[in-house]
């Protein structure tokens, strides 16, 4: 498995790339903070619909052919309120605190959002569930560390070795320390602008 350790050098070059060249950053941060209004309780938006904000422009391709109706949502909301004890557990974690034990549940969580969501967007789904446990990938991010995407439930345990990568890159720049921000939206912006836009 090819395992790209970018230095914080790399990652701040990385930022300006993709704050100049990526416009839907903002689809992010609004994302951001509408799944932590809708996780307290607040607002009018539920936590599926704060997911979909991202979803719908990050993952636009996968909804394509699978238009999003209430029924979808029905189906996030019933996904999330099965594991919102595990989630909410997870959601004060770092990449760092990874351990083995982490493998069975990510791999489960991960194999049921795949299910509704496709590998890309259950990445992404959970990622803003725990922004700094749960890394991003896409299609070809994942083939650049030598895990290929597969057919829709056969991606969980690629997702937990792309887990292990981000913990290992994280360990050896010195994690969101060492950068001031949160280290896996950093490494993603990297990964996004070396192998998916080839920018770097």
């Amino acid at each position: 498995m090819n395992n790209h350790v970018p230095t914080v050098e790399d990652l701040q070059q990385a930022r300006k790339v993709f704050g100049t060249r990526e416009l839907r950053d903002v689809f992010y941060r609004a994302a951001t903070d509408l799944v932590e209004t809708a996780l307290r309780g607040a607002g009018s938006v539920t936590v599926a619909e704060a997911i979909a904000v991202l979803l719908q422009t990050w993952n636009r391709s996968y909804y394509q052919f699978r238009p999003a109706h209430a029924a979808h949502f029905e189906a996030m909301e019933r996904l999330f309120a099965t594991h919102k004890g595990w989630l909410t557990q997870v959601r004060t974690r770092s990449i760092d605190s990874m351990s083995d034990s982490d493998a069975r549940p990510v791999s489960e969580v991960f194999g049921e959002f795949e299910a509704l969501l496709g590998p890309v967007g259950a990445a992404k789904a959970l990622h803003l569930l725990a922004p700094c446990f749960l890394p991003l990938w896409d299609r070809r991010i994942a083939a650049a560390y030598g895990l290929k995407l597969g057919p829709v439930g056969t991606n969980s345990q690629r997702y937990v070795r792309f887990m292990y990568v981000a913990k290992d890159q994280s360990l050896r720049i010195g994690g969101s320390q060492a950068l001031g921000r949160n280290i896996l939206k950093a490494l993603d912006e990297y990964n996004y602008c070396r192998f998916t836009k080839g920018w770097m």
